[in-house]
């Protein structure tokens, strides 16, 4: 996807609005928590299975880290982050649906236009967005895509991404919040939750439509918050590919 701008993964801005630095990705925690979900389920969780990943607090980029699962059983499990010598900063429920919602139907919203200049995220603008809906954008899925990876050694990820060459759910969740950036100017913006329901797995050279509808708009201690849903869909033929309700801070405190 081409490049979102969100300078709170630099430690500039994000020291600006009170942080220690740089924060990671919230489509890179996502995938973090659901990697064992892609060793253990395999295709199973690509083709069929359910995440609901809440981040509560930053990962700081180049902070060391590590994934512990709970609850593990043949179809279901937690997973919690932890930086080392902290307390758990995000945290994930996986399982596989046996009988999962029917999936989106493709509505074939208007095409957006990535290059086009776009109106800043004001609460009237989002209110606007959720009235009169939102633009559908274009991804392509490669492994050059800079979403390829989600760890610094490829060949570490699960045996779908690394060998079989599936999408990632770092790039799953980074495209989603692509297109929000893409109908609205947000800088910065932070990801604080994100169900996935996966519909397909999305192989090499999958051309994706990704549609939006503004859910809900609240404020919470200064910040303001969107409910978003945004469905993935494969277009060539419009089967729904994963299904993705996102929160997201849109515009932060003191912003």
């Amino acid at each position: 996807m081409p490049d979102a701008v969100n300078e709170i993964h630099g430690d500039k801005m994000a020291k600006q609005y009170g942080f220690k630095g740089g924060l990671v990705p919230g489509a890179t925690v996502c995938a973090y928590l659901t990697h064992p979900a892609a060793e253990s389920y395999g295709l199973d969780y690509l083709n069929n299975g359910h995440s609901q990943v809440r981040l509560r607090s930053p990962l700081y980029d180049g902070s060391p880290f590590e994934v512990r699962v709970q609850d593990h059983t043949s179809s279901v499990y937690a997973s919690f982050l932890y930086p080392l010598g902290e307390e758990s900063v995000a945290e994930a429920e996986i399982k596989i649906s046996e009988t999962p919602e029917r999936a989106p139907v493709y509505r074939g919203d208007e095409l957006g236009d990535v290059k086009a200049t776009q109106l800043v995220a004001s609460r009237e603008n989002m209110e606007q967005l959720q009235q009169d809906g939102c633009k559908a954008f274009v991804d392509h899925w490669t492994l050059d895509h800079q979403m390829a990876n989600y760890l610094r050694d490829s060949s570490s990820m699960a045996k779908a991404f690394a060998v079989d060459g599936y999408a990632n759910p770092g790039f799953i969740v980074g495209m989603t919040n692509w297109i929000m950036a893409s109908n609205l100017y947000m800088n910065p913006w932070i990801l604080v939750e994100a169900g996935c329901q996966n519909y397909a797995a999305i192989p090499l050279g999958t051309k994706i439509i990704g549609e939006m509808r503004v859910v809900e708009l609240f404020e919470r201690k200064g910040h303001e918050f969107v409910d978003a849903d945004i469905n993935l869909f494969d277009a060539h033929d419009h089967r729904c590919l994963s299904a993705l309700r996102l929160r997201a801070i849109y515009r932060v405190r003191g912003a």
